[in-house]
């Protein structure tokens, strides 16, 4: 069985080492991108460069798309020289960039119309994980579709989920994305605290690196299939609650060491009252207190 061309679109940080991945693709690989230079070390490894959306539909039936905002999503597949001019009935159109799940559906009903499918297919791992094939990829869309994406996804990915129907995959790449930028503003809360307490940030940071990479940092407790309070017998009551207990405690301890340094954390306090219902645990004795 010949296996399908591939199309990408977008050659930018995330795009370009993702597409470089596929250029070993057995049924060739057509790229485009709006800077012709930056097809170039594509075509010389033995790629098609095409001009324009357009183009690359007339002759990939899988095609990627890695551009940077929803406005130029909708311009790749439904403008001028977009995707929708040229593409066959059966073709599957992927979208990589991070856009509204309410454009994802509505783009969606577009491709319908001319017989072709399309998949949201987010990513998590960042450029290091482009270009060491290690991406997360989360696909909203049909079975059949997902089926025929997951080959050529498993090029630049070693893992990837299929989320459910069309715009599950931004939705999960959203509520992934919570969790690094809450993160993130924890971190510069904790940043704080230690520069206050005269020690060294780079070394903290170092600190919290190595023990991430051990224990899997935030999505450690994240195991249970549902966020309902834990029930009396359930395997994970007396794992979460001595979480929640040991958060609670070093939770207090930090914000003790804040008020002494006059230093705000305001995450820390919303962490300390949310952190045992989060868990599904509730609070402990000593919060209710």
């Amino acid at each position: 069985m010949t296996e399908p061309r591939i199309g990408f679109i977008g050659l930018g940080a995330m795009g370009a080492p993702m597409a470089k991945r596929l250029l070993d693709w057995p049924g060739g690989l057509t790229v485009c991108d709006v800077r012709a230079e930056a097809m170039q070390r594509y075509t010389e490894a033995g790629a098609d460069a095409a001009a324009s959306p357009a183009e690359v539909a007339e002759h990939a039936t899988i095609i990627s798309v890695a551009v940077v905002n929803d406005a130029q999503v909708r311009d790749v597949l439904t403008g001028p020289e977009g995707l929708l001019r040229s593409a066959a009935p059966g073709t599957v159109v992927a979208v990589h960039s991070t856009i509204s799940d309410r454009t994802a559906e509505q783009l969606a009903a577009e491709c319908t119309t001319h017989g072709v499918e399309f998949v949201d297919a987010p990513i998590s791992g960042g450029a290091p994980g482009a270009k060491k094939g290690t991406l997360a990829v989360m696909v909203g869309g049909s079975d059949p579709a997902f089926e025929q994406v997951r080959p050529p996804f498993g090029c630049f990915a070693d893992l990837v989920v299929h989320a459910g129907p069309v715009g599950a995959g931004t939705r999960m790449k959203l509520a992934r994305n919570l969790v690094h930028f809450i993160a993130f503003t924890a971190t510069t809360e904790a940043q704080r605290l230690a520069e206050a307490a005269g020690l060294d940030i780079t070394l903290l940071g170092k600190v919290v690196r190595h023990s991430d990479a051990v224990t899997g940092g935030p999505g450690a407790i994240m195991l249970r299939d549902r966020t309902a309070p834990i029930e009396e017998g359930d395997f994970w009551l007396p794992i979460l609650r001595h979480v929640r207990d040991l958060g609670e405690k070093d939770l207090s301890l930090a914000l003790d060491l804040g008020a002494r340094l006059d230093i705000a954390l305001p995450l820390a306090e919303l962490a300390l009252e949310h952190l045992g219902p989060g868990l599904g645990v509730g609070a402990s004795e000593r919060q209710n207190s």
